[in-house]
């Protein structure tokens, strides 16, 4: 028996679906202790943007440790910081015309959900919480609450109290779509809260995502994300948005809503800001929320993180030009155009997706499991997710070479149609 056999808690997970012993990555490979390769199209769940050893990130984060770089700092102040933040507010912020303050938290998504929760119910002296059906915001009390996956909820222990879910406005009616989602939801959410006999009060905060990414790839329709912000707006709660696995660039723009015409009060952000897969988390808040904080009200040991901010400001870098963002809605349409066949072939699979996320609904988890299976003996690695795991989710690294970005969806594709019943 192995270590991790021996001595690692049950709880883990993905090593059951990969079964090997990584020792080396680069871009968008993985290798394992007996030499073999694996493309990578799950990159952390969105941490490795830009890739397994970013050859940039690398030399930057050597050269702090070479100069005796401060590593940790909680909340002081850093250079390494400093030149994050200045790089941040040009790069990303100021040509967007976005006030917002700038929040580092514990180094987790799930960190910045719930510190954005807590400024949300203090800056409006309400409790309860709207989120929605498919939703994933994390695993501690307040996210998981946030959380509508029972599986993960069940592990709670306690009662997640004080959020209500409704249902998600998908841009296209997805496989399995709940009766009043979409505009139509949206109005009927509405008219209780205008009603002053329903028996609900107006909420905190509206946490959503504009694409689910673990909730099965589903994207918000712009009319209905519209419709949540007017919504927020009118009963002055705190508009939320969690990009925290679709952003920094996944789907060609910076923000997963960049072409939304949306403003959130608060953008939940982690995964890939720390650039490189150091930690590292941060939410971006509206000056007349942020004001709402007592100093040292929210802390974390790990909001200083040294390397992350130093890799973090190289992966800036990528957004100063287009080349990067040119490159990933050149490559979105290499997977659709791989892809999409298979929703035509067969009458049981659905394609949803935008810029480098894309999901492939089988419609059972069984077939899923088979071709995630089936991916991973043939090289290739990918995830399951959506109600079920019925979902094969794609999300390479942005960076990856295209030879490998092709070479991997001719897996995919093949083990598709083996576990769907047609000829690889």
């Amino acid at each position: 028996m192995s270590i991790f056999d021996q001595r690692e808690s049950d709880v883990r997970g993905y090593c059951r679906v990969y079964p090997v012993t990584f020792d080396t990555a680069l871009n968008a490979r993985q290798t394992d202790t007996e030499g073999n390769e694996y493309i990578d199209f799950f990159a952390g769940a969105g941490v490795l943007n830009f890739g397994h050893n970013n050859e940039r990130m690398k030399k930057a984060m050597i050269a702090y440790l070479e100069r005796n770089g401060v590593t940790h700092s909680l909340d002081m102040h850093s250079t390494a910081k400093q030149a994050f933040m200045e790089r941040f507010v040009k790069t990303v912020l100021e040509p967007r015309k976005m006030p917002h303050k700038m929040q580092f938290m514990g180094p987790t998504g799930t960190n910045s959900v719930e510190a954005a929760l807590k400024i949300a119910r203090r800056a409006t002296g309400r409790q309860e919480v709207v989120a929605f059906s498919k939703g994933f915001h994390g695993m501690t009390l307040g996210s998981l609450a946030c959380t509508a996956n029972q599986v993960f909820r069940g592990a709670a222990g306690v009662p997640l109290n004080h959020v209500s879910h409704y249902p998600f406005g998908c841009e296209k009616t997805c496989q399995g779509c709940e009766l009043g989602c979409g505009l139509e939801g949206l109005q009927q959410l509405r008219a209780r809260y205008q009603d002053g006999s329903s028996g609900i009060q107006p909420p905190a905060a509206f946490m959503v995502e504009a694409i689910q990414a673990e909730g099965g790839v589903n994207i918000a329709s712009q009319a209905w994300l519209q419709g949540v912000q007017e919504l927020a707006r009118e009963l002055g709660s705190v508009f939320i948005i969690d990009d925290i696995q679709v952003g920094c660039g996944r789907t060609g723009s910076y923000f997963s809503f960049d072409d939304l015409d949306v403003d959130p009060d608060i953008v939940c952000l982690a995964k890939g800001i720390g650039g490189m897969g150091t930690p590292l988390a941060m939410n971006l808040v509206k000056p007349e929320i942020d004001k709402h904080w007592n100093p040292g009200e929210h802390t974390g040991t790990f909001r200083g993180q040294g390397l992350s901010f130093v890799a973090g400001s190289e992966a800036l870098g990528y957004f100063e030009d287009d080349t990067l963002m040119d490159q990933v809605k050149s490559y979105s349409q290499i997977m659709l155009n791989a892809i999409q066949p298979l929703e035509e072939e067969y009458e049981e699979v659905q394609i949803r997706g935008k810029g480098m996320i894309y999901g492939v609904d089988v419609s059972s988890g069984e077939h899923a499991k088979a071709i995630v299976n089936g991916c991973f003996k043939a090289g290739l690695l990918v995830s399951a997710c959506g109600s079920g795991g019925r979902v094969i989710k794609l999300i390479p690294p942005l960076t990856i070479p295209e030879q490998d970005l092709k070479e991997g969806l001719v897996i995919l594709v093949n083990e598709c149609k083996k576990a769907l019943g047609g000829t690889a």
